[in-house]
């Protein structure tokens, strides 16, 4: 091919190109419009937690495991199972046949001894006997606080073991639970701080508060660093016994309310915000950043309307979000335990 022939191949080929990459700009920017056109967003009500999520199980006000301090025979059961029982009540007594028989004795040598014995040993006497009643007192189970019997397997008759537990006391006039609260958390906490609990035997919400919490943290076997933050309930209903699991909320601010809209919905006329519904109305708006790619509504907005995209998300050089995608935090980054949006 001689090079005129060369020369006309590349100017025509240049040509081709141009027409090309020129047509495709066009193309590009008629669908930009066209999508854009098609594209609308929502304005969503949004409300932001800024809580401690926590979980658990709550147990009884107070709580003790009936047991023999000692080996022996039953021979009285006073109560049963559902009793109210007032503090120092007996509720089981053992054979004390030997304990009886160890105090008289000594109770008679005493009485030798304050006529012929010695000042000491009278002393040591009057110890022992001391050790000895305490000895008759083990006989004994006893109610250690005000509660009710929830649970009782001992009859007249059954010969116990030292340490043999044979029902359980408890005080249920509250509710309390030790809950994980993580290290980063914890300077978040005050005593007196709303809970909202959650039970899956009850359908509703039941409020406590924080109690109090260590001064010093463990690690968890995931090697999680937390502290173990004690709450209560007060007033709960009859479906919530203790040993109850529940997922709650330690509410560090109260619920706060947002209306939120994509930013592609805002344009700006004179550096003055507004927005378009699809019926073609303009409304004037004060909006602030919330997040990468969504925008606070503060004023002229009430949630629910439907607006025009006033601008692309290649436009503007950031990913439209996939519907159903929740809102980024302030600084960008998904909202975690420490505030929440509930939609």
């Amino acid at each position: 091919m001689t090079k005129k022939g060369k020369l006309q191949l590349i100017i025509i080929s240049s040509a081709v190109f141009i027409v090309i990459s020129t047509g495709l700009t066009i193309t590009r920017m008629l669908l930009s419009k066209k999508t854009n056109k098609n594209i609308v967003y929502q304005v969503k009500k949004e409300t932001y937690e800024n809580c401690i999520e926590i979980a658990g199980t709550v147990s009884a006000a107070e709580e003790q495991t009936l047991q023999a301090l000692g080996a022996g025979t039953v021979i009285n059961v006073f109560v049963k199972k559902g009793d109210r029982l007032k503090k120092g009540d007996i509720i089981i007594q053992l054979d004390s046949t030997e304990q009886e028989y160890n105090i008289a004795k000594l109770d008679y040598d005493m009485a030798a001894s304050k006529i012929s014995g010695s000042k000491k040993e009278l002393e040591l006497q009057e110890k022992q006997r001391l050790s000895l009643l305490r000895k008759l007192e083990d006989r004994k189970v006893t109610a250690t606080f005000d509660g009710i019997i929830a649970d009782l397997d001992v009859s007249e008759g059954d010969s116990l073991e030292a340490k043999d537990s044979v029902g359980t006391l408890v005080n249920i006039d509250y509710l309390t639970a030790d809950v994980e609260v993580s290290e980063t958390d914890v300077p978040k906490l005050k005593i007196g701080q709303r809970v909202d609990f959650t039970f899956p035997a009850y359908k509703g919400t039941v409020q406590g508060y924080v109690v109090g919490w260590p001064a010093i943290g463990e690690v968890t076997s995931r090697g999680a660093t937390v502290v173990k933050a004690k709450v209560r309930i007060d007033d709960y209903p009859e479906q919530i016994l203790p040993n109850f699991s529940f997922t709650g909320k330690i509410q560090i601010t109260e619920p706060t309310d947002n209306i939120i809209v994509e930013r592609y919905a805002i344009a700006y006329e004179d550096k003055k915000p507004y927005v378009e519904t699809v019926t073609g109305k303009r409304i004037d708006v004060k909006v602030q950043p919330y997040g990468k790619q969504y925008v606070k509504i503060l004023e002229g907005l009430n949630g629910g309307e439907v607006l025009k995209a006033q601008s692309t998300p290649k436009e503007s050089g950031t990913n439209r979000m996939k519907p159903g995608q929740m809102p980024m935090g302030a600084a960008g980054m998904p909202r975690a335990a420490g505030g929440a949006p509930r939609f």
